[in-house]
C-alpha cells in the first residue's frame, strides 16, 4: 500500500509540474532568436529594421505577440544570446535604435532631434565608420559614405529645404575622384561636372543648370571629352539640355 501511495503521489506531482511549466510558458513568450545570416545582408547590413522608422521612409510596424503595438523599450537577440537590436517604440515605430554585430560593436544607430530631421549612422564591423545619413522629411539630406580603409566613397549634399543638390560625388577606393558635381553659382543654380578615368585623368567636363520648372538638371554650355591619355576628343555645345 505504501508503495502504491508514493507512485500515486509522484505521479500527481509530476502532472501539476507539467501543467505549471505549460502554464508559464504561455504567460511568457519565448523570444526569437535570429542567426547572423538571416539579419545581416552583405551589401547593407542589417535593413530589417528601416522599415519601421518612419523618418526614414519606413510604413511599417512592429507588434508584441498579443497583436498590439509595440511599446517602450524592445530589444532581439542572436541565436548566440548576444544583443542584435534594442529601440524604443511608440505605437508599433521605431524612435531611436542601434542595432549590433555579434561581436557586440554598434551596427548602426539612429536618432531624431525634432519631428523632421534625423541621422543615421552605420558601421563596419571593426568599428570604422560606413556611412553617415542626415533625413529631412524621410528623404537623406546629407550623406557621407566611406570605403573600409576610411577614403570617402560618395558624398551627396543638398540645401536645406530638399530642393536642388550642393554636391554629389563619387571616389574610386584609392581616394581618386569619379564623378564630381558641384553648385558653383548659387543664384543661377549653374553647376560643374567632371568625369574620371580610373588612372586618374579627365574624362569629360562641363556645366550644367538646375532646372526648377522641370525639377531636373540638364546640360547647359561647353562640354570636352578626353580620351584615356588626356587628349581632347570631342566638344559640345549646350543650351538647356539640347545640342547646339
Amino acid at each position: 500500500m505504501n508503495f502504491i501511495r508514493l507512485i500515486s503521489i509522484i505521479l500527481i506531482l509530476t502532472n501539476f509540474y507539467s501543467g505549471y511549466a505549460q502554464l508559464f510558458s504561455k504567460q511568457v513568450p519565448q523570444l526569437k532568436r535570429y542567426t547572423p545570416e538571416e539579419v545581416i545582408d552583405p551589401d547593407y547590413g542589417i535593413i530589417i529594421y528601416n522599415k519601421l522608422v518612419p523618418m526614414m521612409g519606413g510604413d511599417s510596424l512592429r507588434y508584441t505577440k498579443d497583436g498590439y503595438n509595440a511599446q517602450n523599450w524592445q530589444e532581439d537577440y542572436y541565436v548566440s544570446g548576444k544583443l542584435l537590436h534594442k529601440g524604443f517604440y511608440q505605437d508599433g515605430t521605431i524612435k531611436v535604435f542601434k542595432n549590433f554585430y555579434e561581436n557586440g560593436q554598434i551596427e548602426r544607430s539612429f536618432s531624431s532631434s525634432d519631428l523632421r530631421h534625423s541621422k543615421l549612422e552605420i558601421f563596419y564591423d571593426d568599428g570604422k565608420v560606413k556611412s553617415s545619413i542626415s533625413y529631412f522629411d524621410g528623404n537623406p539630406q546629407n550623406q557621407y559614405d566611406f570605403y573600409k580603409n576610411g577614403l570617402p566613397e560618395y558624398v551627396e549634399e543638398n540645401d536645406k529645404n530638399m530642393e536642388y543638390l550642393f554636391k554629389r560625388n563619387s571616389y574610386f577606393e584609392n581616394g581618386q575622384p569619379s564623378s564630381l558635381f558641384e553648385l558653383t553659382d548659387k543664384k543661377s543654380k549653374r553647376y560643374l561636372k567632371k568625369e574620371f578615368y580610373e588612372n586618374g585623368r579627365l574624362k569629360e567636363e562641363g556645366t550644367m543648370i538646375f532646372r526648377k520648372d522641370l525639377g531636373d538638371y540638364q546640360k547647359d554650355g561647353n562640354w570636352t571629352y578626353y580620351d584615356e591619355k588626356g587628349a581632347v576628343s570631342k566638344t559640345e555645345k549646350y543650351q538647356k539640355g539640347e545640342l547646339q
